[in-house]
């Protein structure tokens, strides 16, 4: 918790920071007074609505299945600090596939705590990926990668899309197994 608060105040970019309630004595002493004009912790937002909105350069998430696909649809660069089951094959996604963000790693030794815990990814290797992903060509490339993608997702979601051909051709298949008529609604 202390890494990545020092990361996002070092990092020189505003943010919005959800922690939930239970984890806000975890915050450094004097961290939300350090950082009023520059940053704000909540315990809960309405992610959609804030992902969605044009001010948002970048989204530092665990890459829970969920709000990966909800940076795709909406075209949001990602820094990926997975902790559990799914989420670093997600965050493998993220990086090395699709190429719409990068993965936040543990430094080895550059503090005493990283050597008796090599899973700790320090505030310096966070500030980083921030800085990556906000930042100069490789940014610009990440976030032109989010743009295909969101758009892909929308095509795919519309109306004649995949998911919306995928859906038909199940209807159909069913209806078809159990020898049920089913209206389109569409007709």
């Amino acid at each position: 918790m202390a890494e990545l608060a020092s990361a996002l105040k070092n990092s020189g970019y505003q943010f919005l920071w959800i922690v939930r309630s239970t984890e806000m004595p975890k915050l450094p002493p004097g961290f939300t007074a350090e950082t009023a004009n520059q940053g704000l912790v909540m315990t809960w937002c309405p992610q959609l609505q804030v992902l969605a909105h044009e001010a948002v350069g970048c989204f530092v998430t665990h890459c829970g299945w969920n709000s990966v696909q909800e940076a795709i649809s909406l075209g949001v660069p990602v820094v990926a600090m997975p902790q559990w089951t799914d989420q670093g094959t997600n965050a493998k996604y993220v990086e090395d596939v699709w190429r719409i963000g990068v993965r936040a790693r543990p430094e080895s030794g550059h503090r005493e705590e990283d050597q008796k815990d090599g899973n700790i990814i320090g505030s310096n290797a966070i500030e980083r990926c921030i800085k990556e992903v906000m930042e100069g060509e490789r940014g610009k490339e990440m976030k032109r990668n989010c743009l295909r993608w969101r758009n892909l997702a929308k095509e795919a979601a519309g109306e004649g899309g995949s998911s919306d051909k995928n859906i038909d051709d199940f209807v159909a298949q069913l209806s078809s197994a159990c020898s049920v008529s089913v209206p389109n609604p569409k007709s």
